[in-house]
Formats: C-alpha cells, sequence, structure tokens
C-alpha cells in the first residue's frame, strides 16, 4: 500500500510526523506500506508551523497517486500567514484531495487538515471528526460533526486534533496490517492508543 503525507508551508509538525514514525514502524514489523512525505506542489524544501525545514524529492501530482493519502492540518485556528487555512483559500489542494479521491485514494486528515478535505467538497453530507476549535466551521461545509479521536467511513477518514495522528497511524496500521501489527508498534513506542474509533 502506497500512503502519502502531503506537506505544505505552515504544516503542523506532530500531526505530520507522528504519523510518519508510526507508520514507518509498521514497516519494519512487517506491513506492506510504503510511505513517503511529499510536497502539495513543485518545491523542494517546506516550511513547517514552528519553524522546522523539510527537503523533499517529490511533490503531489495524480501519475503518482497513493493508495492513501495524509493531510495534515496547522495554521488554521489562529489564521496564520501559511497553513492549512491558506490552503484552502488558495483551492489547489482542496481540488487534488477531492480529484485523488474520486478516482480511488483513501483521504485521511489529521486534526485541521480535515478542514482542507471539507473544503474539497468530499465530506459534504459525510461525518467527521474536527479539533475543538473548528468544530462549527467543519459543519458549515455540511460535515456532520462527531465527537470522535477517529471517524473512519472507508474512502474517507479524519482524526480530532493535534495528538490524534498518532492514533490514527495506529488505527491505519490496524486496519490494513493487522491488530498484532498495530499492537507491537504501541509497545515498541510506549503509547496507549486514546479515545474511540468510529467506523
Amino acid at each position: 500500500m502506497k500512503i502519502q503525507i502531503v506537506l505544505f508551508d505552515g504544516f503542523g509538525e506532530l500531526v505530520s510526523l507522528a504519523p510518519f514514525e508510526v507508520l514507518k514502524r509498521a514497516i519494519e514489523e512487517g506491513a506492506p506500506f510504503t510511505v513517503d512525505l511529499i510536497a502539495s506542489e513543485p518545491k523542494q524544501e517546506i516550511t513547517a508551523s514552528f519553524g522546522v525545514t523539510v527537503k523533499l524529492n517529490d511533490f503531489l501530482r495524480m501519475d503518482n497517486r497513493p493508495d492513501l493519502l495524509i493531510v495534515p492540518g496547522g495554521g488554521w485556528n489562529h489564521k496564520a500567514e501559511h497553513g492549512a487555512r491558506k490552503q484552502a483559500e488558495l483551492g489547489t489542494l482542496p481540488e487534488m484531495i477531492r480529484e485523488m479521491h474520486n478516482e480511488g485514494t483513501i483521504v485521511a486528515g489529521v486534526c485541521t487538515g480535515g478542514m482542507l478535505l471539507a473544503a474539497s467538497g468530499i465530506l459534504n453530507g459525510r461525518k467527521a471528526t474536527m479539533h475543538h476549535l473548528a468544530q462549527d466551521e467543519i459543519s458549515e461545509y455540511g460535515a456532520e460533526l462527531l465527537r470522535y479521536r477517529i471517524v473512519d467511513q472507508g474512502t474517507i477518514i479524519t482524526a480530532r486534533g493535534v495528538t490524534s495522528g498518532l492514533d490514527l497511524g495506529l488505527w491505519i496500521t490496524e486496519r490494513f496490517a493487522g491488530a498484532k501489527i498495530a499492537a507491537a508498534v504501541e509497545y515498541r513506542m510506549e503509547y496507549e492508543r486514546r479515545g474511540v474509533v468510529w467506523s
């Protein structure tokens, strides 16, 4: 399974790198994944919300479409100059999310990355979870808010807040590689999953 985590200027460090590490650990335990960090546009360097700079070798494009795309948040709730809200305003990333979903890619939003799924239109009439500071806004896009840690509707998954990226990574591992591998990753990382997965 080809998994990509898309990064854009202003992305949240933890919401992106937590699921990245979980899924890399899952590969070490035998999960049949490939996991890559990629840019939202053709550029080789992306700066995160707290100034961490990441060098990338590829960007999001249809001819390299993943089986599962993880979209992080960052910068939405405090209306930062860069981040998820800016990406929603620009429209290019939400359009790509919609196009990839329509072609069969499973899309997962972490924290306010779910707002980019909402901006793409794919959450209209669907159930979703969201960081508590953006819950009213996600409802404005036609999503039905559920206050669970993770909401999984098959081809669309949303994870609630900043640290829920850990739980999302473990849920993806369990769903696509089995509970035994997910438990092994939990044990290795000394992390105990939180909250409820609605599916």
